[in-house]
């Protein structure tokens, strides 16, 4: 391993300051567009779903087609929970999110067998199936008309889930806070390391002893339990789940998002959802027909002129001036 990437590999040890903007813009939009909290929820719930496919995408190079599965299973859970009577929504995510995370666990070892092309087909397969079972078990899952009436119990007892979306806004940024920390510690183990090793070069770590298998399985366990967590609160915060949870156009569009923002950067997954939602929705209300020519002009943008995403962009970009200002002050 050149020294340059393993430089990259454990620069996640290190907290930069710039890493707070994200997470002062979100506070900061929840005072500065009240009218706009639901639409801010969508995001910061497609960003925990980002999250997740990062993880098994950018730092282990698993290529899965079809993470859809492990969020619709969490949605659909979250929603039987509440249906059921249970209407705690913190405890609700958990149980949803450990469902999608034990269901990707199971799954972990078929998928982790192939590398390439198979890999995505497994992936896409499995997930057809599942969308295709909740199709039709539509005395469980509602089928095309979906899972409505999602009640909830105020949150901690204090705050109340209203339609303005006050609460349902916060429960999700400290949920996408709390997962991302999460995500971030994992990253800068050692274990994470060893994911990272794996997607550079899976042979010369299989040449000096990792159970790389074994870590990969682990990791797509770990990403399918966030998937999860992301489809619950998508469930709990919207009242509602429906068969795109389990899509193959909310697998496509997730992972649209991961390749604006960057691949294997985690900020880049919150950045690619923030800005994939954002163009969407107002690319929609000025042309519902003809939106989808805004998001492909600015992924061909990006997959053409930014090969890390926009995020890579910004840090080239922020790298020049900073080498700038140092030359002029040296």
């Amino acid at each position: 391993m050149t020294a340059p990437v393993a430089s990259n590999l454990l620069s996640w040890h290190k907290i930069r300051p710039a890493e707070s903007l994200f997470w002062v813009l979100a506070v900061a939009a929840f005072f500065a567009f009240p009218n706009d909290l639901p639409l801010g929820t969508q995001v910061l719930t497609m960003a925990l779903f980002v999250v997740a496919l990062d993880l098994a995408l950018g730092f282990a190079g698993i290529l899965s087609l079809g993470h859809a599965l492990f969020f619709g299973t969490g949605a659909y859970l979250a929603a039987f929970i509440s249906l059921g009577g249970w209407h705690e929504p913190i405890s609700g995510a958990l149980l949803a999110g450990c469902a999608a995370g034990l269901l990707a666990l199971a799954l972990g070892p078929l998928v982790v067998f192939y590398n390439g092309l198979p890999q995505i087909m497994v992936t896409l397969l499995v997930m057809l199936i599942g969308y295709e079972a909740a199709n039709k078990a539509t005395w469980l899952t509602g089928g095309d008309d979906g899972l409505g009436g999602i009640e909830l119990d105020p949150l901690l007892g204090i705050f109340r889930w209203s339609v303005y979306g006050q609460t349902a806004y916060l429960y999700a940024l400290v949920w996408l806070f709390v997962i991302f920390a999460l995500a971030r510690r994992l990253i800068a183990s050692p274990f994470g390391v060893a994911l990272q090793g794996f997607r550079e070069n899976r042979n010369r770590m299989l040449l000096i002893g990792a159970p790389v298998k074994w870590h990969l399985i682990r990791v797509y366990a770990v990403s399918g339990f966030i998937a999860g967590i992301a489809g619950a609160v998508s469930a709990q915060t919207a009242k509602f789940v429906s068969l795109n949870s389990l899509s193959l156009n909310l697998s496509v569009d997730v992972l649209v998002m991961l390749v604006l923002g960057g691949v294997g950067r985690l900020y880049g997954a919150l950045l690619g959802a923030t800005v994939y939602t954002l163009v969407h929705h107002f690319a929609a209300e000025w042309n519902p027909y003809h939106w989808m020519f805004v998001i492909g002009g600015l992924l061909v943008f990006v997959v053409r002129f930014a090969r890390g995403g926009i995020l890579g962009v910004l840090e080239a970009v922020y790298s020049r001036v900073l080498a700038q200002f140092r030359a002029r002050a040296g």
